[in-house]
């Protein structure tokens, strides 16, 4: 993480620069990745291979996407989980998460290879094989798929690499891959005349050279360090793990969902038309490949954008999230225009680029980039504004908005539409997918932005400055929500003659790390099935930093009371600590928060049951741990006893220790 002053920056250097500082980088990256998925095409499209080189590679791609979907799912959620503990100072879950993830990915990989080897033939099928491109997809998927298990690890420690700091290092890997891959292509294909082999071997070999320079970095780590242990198993750790890492499954298994039933379908109704089955298979394959760069572009520049808007959504600067919002939108929606009079006044210029067929072959090739690419800004709209809700911490916006044009609409659509319209029908899917996933985005973000222009921005009228006390106990106060926590916090410290230090502690983060103090109260008030994506972000991860700080630096002023933020973790280290929980029934808290807010015993029940688990949520992103277990605390107390003996039991506890 950052440091505060470096936060600060996002939410006061000019936007523009600071877009160009961090969505070149991106974008660079992203389009070195490209390049693995379209060289090859390029290649085998100009050699005697042709169309059904390309149909064969097609084929393979999707199965390929599979194994991307878990690497990237365990690379990426390891990465979340690192950044987690390098936020908390977690040596140990840190090097054990990326040994685990590490170490499964090479089992699914193994588990991968032998499934692929035994059901080859079923699975290039399923995938559109015709009995004209079978031999050709098993010459070009053997090769590939004794590879998986290197493609997968160098994709799994590439999102590690970035999350340790070394994003340079990690398309460094990347871009010496893709060098080899394009270099060896013509020498193999062309030179040593060895087909769609040739193909495969140079894209393996990439990956290799991907893998040791990768390999290679993790002797010189900078916030773990890997031994035997972090390979040992730690189920617990790693379901956190894979929480934080669903999301990109989910979106790489649904490119997967998306390119099987559009092969299907192109198949089954190209062998109904004079296009056959190939020309379908393989143009779909060029269409997708040259679609994934201008959405990768697009994508880059919101990715470089995550950090901004994170950082000034946190601190409430909503005039300048709504000026890197269309900053980003002008830029996406120049791209896509851009890309749209291409592909629908020179499609042919694009086509060629990957070898000239028959005037079959470019009748459908120039028929399927005018419609399929028809709506293409608007496939790049949807994407960036999907990236958009998890920048400010809206995951489940998020999902709504790349699930609706992809699964909803898309799949649903290209079954549907070839039953009318023949093969022309799943190459329409895409447009009316475009269009209908538009109208959901455009909701979505004129929602958030309405709520935005209506949300005040309140005044601090909490003191912001740490009180003056002496050195001695520092008694950090964790408590179920209805048990007088708060309210014995405060006896403590006035029987103690100390400072106390609550809703204070929001206002002095938000003061130290510019975020607004709101935003930094309410982050542990979210407990719903996101909460890990929630939690992962960066807005998020921008007020942890600074409370934790804050935390820290009252700590070292003196003896006082912290209640709340999961305080006892983050000053574990702190000689001078007592850590105290207090707990009681149900019934006896149900009627405190009755007496209270004048709820309903249905309503403080429901109430209670809702706080305690997000304190639980937030406790355990936060320290790693169960909230409320015993052996966490020093200290624990049945509060039924009442607040002020309560109180005095904890007051009778200090004095002990100071003996």
């Amino acid at each position: 993480m950052e440091n505060q002053e470096d936060n600060k920056y996002l939410g006061e250097e000019k936007i523009s620069k600071l877009l160009l500082k961090f969505s070149i980088p991106c974008i660079l990256s992203l389009l070195i990745t490209s390049l693995y998925n379209i060289v090859d095409q390029i290649f085998i499209g100009n050699s005697e291979l042709g169309y059904l080189g390309n149909a064969a590679t097609t084929i393979v791609f999707p199965i390929t996407i599979i194994s991307v979907a878990f690497a990237w799912c365990f690379g990426d959620g390891a990465a979340a989980f690192l950044s987690l503990c390098q936020g908390r100072k977690d040596t140990k879950n840190a090097h054990k998460a990326v040994g685990n993830s590490i170490f499964i990915t090479f089992i699914i990989s193994i588990i991968f290879v032998i499934l692929g080897f035994i059901f080859m033939e079923k699975l290039l099928f399923l995938f559109g094989a015709s009995n004209e491109t079978i031999g050709l997809a098993k010459d070009y998927f053997v090769i590939i798929l004794s590879a998986i298990p290197i493609y997968m690890l160098g994709n799994t420690m590439s999102a590690i690499i970035r999350a340790d700091g070394a994003p340079a290092f990690s398309m460094i890997a990347t871009l010496m891959g893709a060098v080899t891959n394009i270099i060896l292509d013509p020498v193999f294909i062309f030179g040593l005349k060895w087909g769609i082999k040739g193909a495969a071997w140079a894209t393996i070999i990439g990956q290799i050279l991907t893998f040791i320079i990768s390999e290679i970095y993790f002797f010189r780590t900078k916030t773990f360090k890997l031994c035997l242990d972090s390979f040992k198993m730690d189920i617990k750790l790693f379901n956190n793990v894979i929480k934080l890492g669903v999301s990109t499954f989910i979106t790489q298994m649904s490119i997967v969902v998306i390119s099987l039933v559009c092969n299907i379908m192109l198949s089954k109704y190209g062998a109904m038309s004079k296009y056959g089955v190939d020309i379908p298979i393989a143009v779909i394959g060029i269409c997708m490949k040259v679609f994934t760069i201008v959405i990768n572009i697009v994508v880059g520049i919101i990715l470089g954008a995550q950090p901004i808007l994170g950082y000034n959504y946190g601190a409430k600067k909503y005039d300048r999230v709504r000026k890197v919002f269309r900053m980003v939108l002008l830029a996406t929606i120049i791209i896509g225009a851009i890309s749209t009079l291409i592909f629908e006044v020179w499609p042919q210029n694009v086509i060629k680029i990957f070898g000239t067929e028959s005037e079959l072959y470019m009748e459908f090739a120039v028929m399927t980039f005018k419609i399929f690419l028809m709506l293409i800004t608007f496939t790049c709209t949807i994407k960036m504004s999907s990236i958009f809700f998890q920048a400010v911490g809206n995951p489940l916006k998020s999902a709504i908005v790349s699930l609706t044009r992809d699964i909803i609409c898309f799949v649903p659509l290209v079954i549907i539409l070839p039953n009318f319209l023949g093969v022309q029908g799943a190459l329409w899917a895409a447009p009316i997918a475009d269009a209908i996933g538009m109208v959901i985005t455009a909701t979505l973000i004129t929602m958030f932005f309405r709520k935005l222009k209506n949300e005040k921005v309140k005044e601090n009228d909490t003191e912001t400055v740490i009180k003056p006390s002496k050195k001695g106990i520092i008694i950090t106060i964790s408590r179920e929500h209805g048990s007088q926590g708060k309210y014995i916090g405060e006896l403590v410290s006035k029987k103690l003659n100390i400072p106390y230090y609550y809703k204070e502690m929001t206002a002095l983060a938000a003061k130290e790390s510019g975020l607004d103090k709101e935003f930094v109260s309410d982050i542990n008030y979210n407990s719903d099935v996101l909460y890990n994506l929630y939690m992962s972000t960066s807005p998020i991860q921008y007020a942890i930093q600074a409370q934790e700080k804050v935390i820290k630096m009252i700590a070292e002023n003196g003896s006082c009371v912290i209640v709340g933020r999961a305080s006892d973790y983050v000053l574990r280290e702190n000689k001078n600590l007592l850590r105290v929980f207090i707990y009681a029934s149900k019934d006896y808290r149900a009627c405190k928060i009755m007496e209270m807010y004048k709820d309903s015993k249905k309503d403080a029940i429901k109430n209670l049951e809702k706080s305690d688990k997000a304190r639980a949520s937030y406790y355990k992103m936060v320290a790693g741990k169960d909230w409320g277990k015993l052996d966490n605390y020093d200290l624990c107390i049945n509060s039924s006893i009442g607040a002020e003996k309560t109180a005095d039991v904890i007051c009778e506890y200090v004095k002990n220790m100071q003996r």
